[in-house]
């Protein structure tokens, strides 16, 4: 019988600690790999990046023909993550996790007619908060209601699918080892199929990870900065032409033209600094944005622009960080 580790998925082996899943020959009985192991109790571990690619999961996925519960988190709404939901052809439902960072304004039915009219989203949509326990009966109540007796839960790194079976785990008071969850990159390697009762089986997957990301696979200290613990407080400024917001010394959004009004809604974390030039030794693009739209900083989190603007943006990356949408906010 081939045993997996309870955190991640991954096969045990005790042959080679380089490699995924080692175990010591003296603890070849325990249920965590060592990679586990030290990211449970010395929050230490280095990213790990998959052989698997999103078409083989989602082909893996689709082949088994069992419902799909794809987790998005608020902030990371945009078309690279759209994108992949709309690749899965078996059944699903689209679920907006950390909904506890949402600020209170932004109601549920205004956030799903808006990914209905701008994403094209034609399934279902649910709100929920593993990490506050926020609408978890109701997901149940909502698998039980559709007889969703299987389902995987499918998302990008860090939406909180592992956190979410956690939460189902507790709320059933089931004697069931937790999967391990953590800032890093891909912490689940590979399928773990958590049987919650003779009514519900959860399938927790790898992560699939954006292309075109800001982060660095190892920098944890600034993934950490990106993914809020509290709800976000949205920040306004009224930028005059050539004056820049820096985002945390890494992304520079430079209002060209006349006075307008950008509100910025990031991770609180983030280090917002005005600054008057337009000079910067980063890689430079010039969007000219209609009135109402939304700047998408990509697994970051958006800018409202209310009035037409042209603006530059400036970062060191290769690939392309924007997207320019129609807003939530009418």
């Amino acid at each position: 019988m081939i045993r997996k580790c309870l955190g991640c998925g991954i096969k045990l082996q005790s042959t080679d600690n380089q490699k995924l899943g080692f175990v010591p020959k003296h603890k070849k009985d325990a249920d965590l790999c060592e990679r586990c192991f030290k990211i449970i109790h010395y929050n230490d571990a280095k990213a790990v990046i998959l052989k698997e690619n999103q078409n083989k999961i989602i082909k893996h996925v689709q082949e088994d023909n069992k419902h799909v519960l794809f987790l998005i988190d608020f902030l990371n709404i945009n078309e690279d993550t759209i994108k992949v939901y709309q690749k899965i052809k078996t059944s699903k439902t689209l679920i907006i996790s950390k909904y506890d960072i949402i600020p209170k304004y932004i109601k549920p039915q205004k956030i799903i007619n808006w990914l209905q009219d701008v994403y094209k989203i034609k399934e279902d949509i649910l709100f929920l908060s593993a990490l506050k326990n926020q609408n978890i009966s109701s997901f149940l109540n909502y698998l039980k209601q559709n007889n969703i007796k299987e389902a995987y839960i499918l998302g990008f790194t860090n939406a909180g699918k592992s956190s979410l079976i956690n939460r189902v785990i507790k709320h059933y008071n089931l004697n069931i080892k937790s999967i391990t969850t953590s800032l890093v990159l891909n912490t689940t390697l590979d399928f773990i199929n958590i049987k919650i009762n003779d009514q519900l089986t959860l399938i927790d997957s790898p992560g699939f990870t954006i292309s075109n990301s800001i982060c660095s696979n190892d920098d944890i200290d600034f993934i950490r900065k990106l993914n809020p613990k509290k709800y976000i407080r949205p920040i306004t400024y009224q930028l005059k032409p050539n004056t820049t917001i820096l985002i945390d010394k890494k992304i520079a959004i430079t209002n060209l033209k006349e006075k307008n009004s950008f509100t910025f809604y990031l991770s609180n974390d983030l280090l917002l600094t005005k600054i008057y030039h337009t000079k910067f030794n980063m890689k430079s693009l010039e969007y000219d944005i209609e009135e109402n739209s939304d700047i998408v900083l990509k697994n970051i989190g958006f800018i409202n622009v209310k009035k037409p603007a042209l603006v530059k943006i400036s970062y060191d990356y290769s690939s392309s960080l924007i997207e320019i949408r129609k807003s939530i906010f009418k």
